[in-house]
């Protein structure tokens, strides 16, 4: 089989990853740099230009579309779909995991555990707000923010006003959360492919920073989840309509409770804390889902709710 990977650089961890996979497997993989695609938008013909060449043969395409180009590799994959290239994640998906303040709608709606939300758009309910998420400390959230970028500890209530209204002035799109003070630092990542997770790290906030990425200095530890948490992993990836994602959740007193989906979910972490062959799982499901598909006239289904 023929894969094309959108990533815009071949030396990250998952990116390469993904391509020892695909050798490992026998297919033929190429790395494509969704912003130097460009297309042609026909209606019987679609086709996408690469640096002058007309890409053709592909069976499937791994999207690893980075958040600061979201909108053009989104559209580069739906060209993909409008080709019948299989897409490993179909772009209505991403484009829907990617928008917090949808994600969280779509989430609440299908009854999954969550943080309680605030969204105002006004600084005079800004109070009233705080009030909602049952006051500081607060977590203050850029929509636009990922891997721990944009996102405030708020501990007073003094300070979250601040915060909120500073962002506000600046015409910033905001979530406030809830702090889940019992998860100490920590949350859960489920590795979830084709409605399944196939592994899970629990990640440690550094002494002193209640963000638990791995880019912010957290560690990573293999953990056991529970069969409540392994079902709203899957059933988020489900809601997000995402055949492969990354479910971060958190321990609370009530339960799991979903931080995000994230449609490109990193290779490095999961793969050192688990031992696990996550980027050859990740491969081997595109290879049966295209098998599944073969001589389908439409590859893609719009999944998920929204």
């Amino acid at each position: 089989m023929k894969f094309a990977i959108l990533s815009r650089n071949p030396k990250l961890y998952s990116t390469r990853r993904l391509i020892e996979a695909c050798g490992a497997q026998d297919h033929e993989v190429r790395v494509l740099d969704p912003l130097r695609c460009y297309m042609n938008i026909t209606s019987h013909r679609p086709s996408i230009h690469y640096k002058g060449e007309k890409l053709e043969g592909f069976d499937a395409v791994i999207p690893r579309i980075g958040a600061s180009v979201t909108f053009y590799g989104t559209a580069v994959l739906r060209q993909f779909e409008m080709m019948g290239v299989y897409p490993l994640n179909e772009s209505v998906a991403i484009t829907r995991a990617r928008d917090k303040l949808r994600a969280v709608q779509l989430l609440a709606r299908a009854g999954i555990g969550l943080p309680v939300t605030g969204f105002a758009h006004k600084p005079d309910d800004v109070q009233d707000l705080l009030r909602e998420v049952g006051g500081a400390p607060a977590v203050i959230k850029l929509l636009e923010g990922t891997q721990g970028i944009g996102v405030v500890l708020a501990e007073t209530h003094k300070a979250a006003e601040s915060v909120i209204e500073a962002f506000m002035g600046l015409k910033a799109n905001i979530l406030v959360q809830e702090f889940i003070k019992e998860a100490g630092g920590a949350d859960i990542r489920c590795f979830v492919i084709g409605g399944k997770v196939v592994a899970a790290m629990k990640r440690q906030g550094k002494e002193g920073e209640f963000r638990s990425n791995l880019h912010r200095g957290g560690e990573a530890t293999i953990i056991r989840i529970s069969p409540e948490e392994r079902s709203t992993a899957v059933r988020a990836a489900k809601v997000m309509g995402l055949d492969v994602c990354g479910v971060d959740i958190l321990r609370s007193n009530h339960g799991p409770v979903v931080m995000e989906v994230n449609s490109s979910p990193g290779l490095e972490g999961i793969e050192k804390a688990t031992g696990k062959d996550v980027a050859g799982m990740v491969v081997s499901y595109a290879k049966k889902r295209v098998a599944e598909t073969a001589g389908q006239k439409k590859r893609t289904r719009t999944r998920g709710q929204g």
